[in-house]
C-alpha cells in the first residue's frame, strides 16, 4: 500500500503488539496478541475499545439543513429532534446505495459519520449537491468505539453524565478539559458509546479507557465477526451501488414520511425505483441470514444453489460466529428462498454445504433504551 495513512492511535497500536494491515487507505490493527476469537468474546462479555478514527466525520450547516440533506437520502431528518441520531443511506439515481452513515441533529448543524472507504466520495457528493448553499466541513478528529455490556460502568468513571444517554442519542461533554462528542451507539449489537475528540487528544483518552479493568483493545477481525453476528451490513460487501435499500432488508431506513402517502414523499435520488419496490414488493432478491451445518465457515463470494444446483444467490459476508457457536453468513437469495428455515446450499471448493435461512440478528441486541 503506497503511503498509508495513520490514525492518531497508530503508535499505541504498535506498542500494544497489534498486527497491522491495510484497510481503506490506512494501516489498521486487525488483531492484538489476545487474538480475534478472544477479542470477540471479551467484547460480548465485558467491554472492548475500537479505533474507528479512519471513518469520515463531517458537519453540514446552513439554512434548512435537514431539508437539504433529505434531498440526498430517504431518511426523515426534518423531524429528528436535537441531540438525536439516525441511520441514513446516500442513494444513487438508479436506487442503489452509495454509502450508509449516521447523522446527528447537533442543533445548529448536522454531524455525519461515514464509512472510511467512501469518505472522499461522500465529501465530494455533499459539496457538489449542497456546497453552494451550505457549509460542509471535514473534521480532523479521532473516533473511538467503546462496546460491550460493561461499557456503561466504564463510562460512569470517565464521564458519568454520558450514561444518561440512551440508544441513538448524542451530546457533548467536557472530559479533562477536552470537548468530547459522545453518541450511544455502535456496530457490534452491544450497548456502547462512540467518542469523537480532537486528534491530538485521542491517545490520552484511549489510554485512560484501556486502563480500566474491563477494557481490552479490539481489532478489525473481531469488529467484523461482531457486526456479522449482529446482522449489520458492511458497505461494499452486503450493500453496494447495485443494491437497493429494499433488497438489502433496510426498508426501515426509508422513513414513512418519505414514502408515497407520507408528508414529504420521494425527493431523493432513485426514489422512483426504491418507492416502487416498497409498494409493489416485486424486487427479485433479498438479503437474508444463513447458518451453515458443521464448523467450517462459508466465506464471501460462495455461490448459493437450490436442491437441483440451480444458482439462487451469493454469500456477501461469512465467518464463524464465536457467540453463536456456528458458522454464520449473510447473502442474497431469490425471493422464493427468503423464508426462515428454507434449506439452501453453498458451493465451497466444488462441494455443496447445507445452509439454513434464518432471521437476523444472530445474537440478541444489548442496546440501552432506558
Amino acid at each position: 500500500m503506497n503511503n498509508p495513512k495513520h490514525t492518531p492511535l497508530y503508535d499505541l497500536h504498535c506498542e500494544l503488539g497489534a498486527k497491522m494491515v491495510p484497510f481503506a487507505g490506512y494501516e489498521m490493527p486487525v488483531q492484538y496478541p489476545l487474538g480475534v476469537k478472544k477479542e470477540h468474546e471479551h467484547t460480548r462479555a465485558r467491554c472492548g475499545l475500537f479505533d474507528v478514527s479512519h471513518m469520515g466525520q463531517f458537519t453540514v450547516a446552513g439554512d434548512d439543513v435537514a431539508e437539504a440533506l433529505e434531498t440526498l437520502m430517504p431518511a426523515n431528518l426534518v423531524d429528528l429532534k436535537p441531540g438525536a441520531q439516525r441511520y441514513g443511506i446516500f442513494t444513487g439515481t438508479e436506487g442503489g446505495i452509495l454509502d450508509d452513515l449516521m447523522l446527528v441533529n447537533a442543533r445548529d448543524h448536522f454531524y455525519l459519520v461515514v464509512n472510511a472507504a467512501c469518505k472522499d466520495q461522500d465529501l465530494a457528493h455533499l459539496r457538489a449537491t449542497l456546497g453552494e448553499t451550505h457549509t460542509i466541513e471535514s473534521l480532523d478528529r479521532g473516533l473511538l468505539a467503546l462496546q460491550g455490556p460493561d461499557a456503561n460502568a466504564v463510562m460512569a468513571r470517565l464521564c458519568p453524565a454520558a450514561c444518561e444517554l440512551v440508544f441513538m442519542q448524542h451530546a457533548r461533554f467536557d472530559i479533562d478539559g477536552e470537548d468530547v462528542w459522545i453518541s450511544r451507539c455502535g456496530y457490534t449489537g452491544e450497548d456502547g458509546f462512540e467518542l469523537s475528540m480532537r486528534a491530538e487528544a485521542t491517545e490520552a483518552i484511549a489510554r485512560r479507557l484501556l486502563a480500566e479493568p474491563e477494557v481490552e483493545a479490539i481489532g478489525l477481525g473481531a469488529r467484523d465477526s461482531l457486526r456479522l453476528e449482529a446482522g449489520l451490513c458492511l458497505y461494499g460487501h452486503d450493500m453496494t451501488a447495485e443494491t437497493t435499500p429494499v433488497e438489502a432488508g433496510l426498508i426501515w431506513a426509508v422513513s414513512k414520511p418519505r414514502r408515497h402517502g407520507g408528508e414529504r414523499p420521494a425527493g431523493f435520488p432513485g426514489a422512483d425505483v426504491i418507492l416502487h419496490q416498497v409498494d409493489a414488493k416485486d424486487h427479485e432478491r433479498k438479503r437474508v441470514g444463513l447458518v451453515a451445518e458443521g464448523k467450517a465457515p462459508v466465506r464471501e463470494g460462495a455461490v448459493l444453489v437450490d436442491d437441483d444446483e440451480r444458482e439462487i444467490g451469493v454469500v456477501t459476508s461469512g465467518g464463524f460466529g464465536p457467540s453463536v457457536g456456528k458458522p454464520v453468513a449473510m447473502g442474497y437469495v431469490k425471493r422464493d428462498f427468503e423464508a426462515p428455515d428454507t434449506r439452501v446450499f453453498a458451493l465451497v471448493r466444488g462441494k455443496k454445504r447445507a445452509m439454513t435461512v434464518t432471521k437476523m440478528p444472530f445474537v440478541a441486541p444489548g442496546h440501552y433504551r432506558g
